[in-house]
């Protein structure tokens, strides 16, 4: 049986390091051995510990991620966290595992978490060969500078604008930096629909629909050409 990687979390932000955490928890392949607030707290707990792995916010107050990358043992794997793109290329040429762009869901961690798992074993570990337990039904998503949660539940339909999108929820609108297409991939398939480039609604929602337009909550929502087929065959068995 392959040891258990151990690992730690550093990122400034509570939340966001609480996201990691509980991600994290539905991988027996790894431990979370610390969650640190900082660089000293994490270069502490890398002298006190064989650390195998860290997620590493870039972006922190003082020593930011960058500089402690480049001062630990480069036989401790990163994983870079941030919210801001443009440390992408910084941080693969300190030869990190992977980067990954905030708010991290838990399919896109685990893609890291193989990738990592597969450079440090004799086999290349598949999604199927890491016990995960039951997903959460919530995501967070960052909005007026934190990190807001959504039950799945409480999701109308998510309307796309540019590189935003709106999430109108049963009382209130959530607007958040993201792409319809990155959201899409974090929602339960089950559940949701894409029924147009700019639209994706709750299936449980739905009041009623047409050919033409699906209605939600008294919103009629145009279902595009391109979706039409894939869209009627699937509530018309529903």
């Amino acid at each position: 049986m392959a040891r258990i990687m151990k690992c730690i979390v550093v990122d400034d932000e509570p939340i966001a390091r609480e996201i990691l955490e509980n991600h994290l928890q539905k991988i027996d392949a790894i431990t979370v051995v610390a969650s640190c607030k900082n660089a000293i707290e994490a270069f502490n707990e890398i002298n006190a510990n064989k650390i195998d792995l860290i997620f590493l916010d870039i972006n922190m107050p003082e020593i930011s991620g960058l500089s402690f990358a480049k001062a630990i043992n480069k036989n401790i794997n990163v994983i870079f966290t941030t919210a801001y793109r443009e440390y992408a290329v910084d941080g693969f040429n300190l030869q990190a595992i992977d980067y990954l762009l905030k708010p991290i869901s838990f399919e896109r961690l685990l893609q890291a978490v193989n990738k990592f798992l597969g450079e440090n074993m004799s086999f290349k570990v598949e999604n199927t060969s890491v016990i995960i337990q039951e997903k959460s039904n919530f995501i967070f998503v960052r909005s007026d500078r934190k990190m807001i949660k959504i039950n799945f539940s409480e999701i109308n339909y998510i309307e796309s604008f540019s590189d935003y999108i709106k999430i109108h929820l049963s009382d209130k609108i959530i607007i958040t930096r993201e792409t319809i297409t990155n959201i899409e991939a974090k929602l339960p398939k089950n559940d949701f629909m894409r029924i147009h480039r700019s639209y994706i609604v709750s299936i449980s929602k739905i009041n009623s629909f047409t050919n033409e337009f699906i209605e939600v909550k008294n919103k009629a929502i145009p279902i595009s050409r391109s979706y039409k087929k894939e869209v009627l065959t699937r509530l018309e068995n529903v």
